[in-house]
């Protein structure tokens, strides 16, 4: 369902016991960037009305997200700060072909996978801390990502055919689970 071709490592999860504070930083970063995502995604494509609907709905979910994650790190008196980012969105977006339809099909795939990505981590979180509300919160997210991921798939279909579309989302998944599988000595949510 969620098209990664590798799980997260017990390397990451040595971090989240390390540095949950930077992670719990990060996601909160991550949430906004994924809203500004969705808003870059609607301006580039903005004749596309069924884009457009939906990168609204998942503008407002990913900045409810970041409210969310905001007032979990208040409750903890983690206060919020700019971090160095990971380099895992840089490298990502290395793989996007520079013009359209195959850069909006791209795009929209690259966005899908950092969902997935997400997704397996929070559910990966909800199972491994030991703090029933962020297990309970880390569960909670699970399901908008997967929906997220599904609709960066679908809406890459308005831009070429099915089969042509899954075959470049095998190739970009390859290319993240190699990212992945580098990591990034930096604790983040996707190093």
């Amino acid at each position: 369902m969620l098209n990664l071709q590798c799980a997260s490592s017990q390397r990451w999860l040595d971090q989240v016991d390390q540095y949950l504070e930077e992670i719990l930083i990060d996601h909160a970063h991550c949430e906004h960037k994924a809203a500004a995502t969705a808003m870059s995604l609607l301006g580039s494509y903005i004749e596309n009305r069924p884009l457009c609907e939906a990168m609204t709905e998942i503008i407002q979910e990913e900045l409810e997200h970041f409210y969310m994650v905001r007032d979990l790190l208040e409750r903890r008196s983690i206060g919020f700060r700019l971090q160095p980012p990971g380099d895992y969105g840089r490298q990502l977006h290395k793989l996007i072909r520079p013009n359209d339809p195959d850069r909006a099909v791209d795009r929209l795939l690259i966005a899908g996978l950092i969902e997935a990505r997400s997704c397996e981590r929070f559910k990966r979180l909800s199972e491994h801390v030991t703090d029933p509300e962020l297990a309970e919160f880390y569960a909670s997210l699970f399901e908008s990502e997967a929906r997220h991921h599904s609709t960066y798939v679908r809406l890459a279909k308005e831009f070429a055919p099915p089969a042509t579309v899954h075959a470049r989302l095998n190739e970009l998944s390859a290319g993240e689970a190699m990212i992945i599988q580098r990591g990034c000595p930096l604790p983040r949510m996707h190093s």
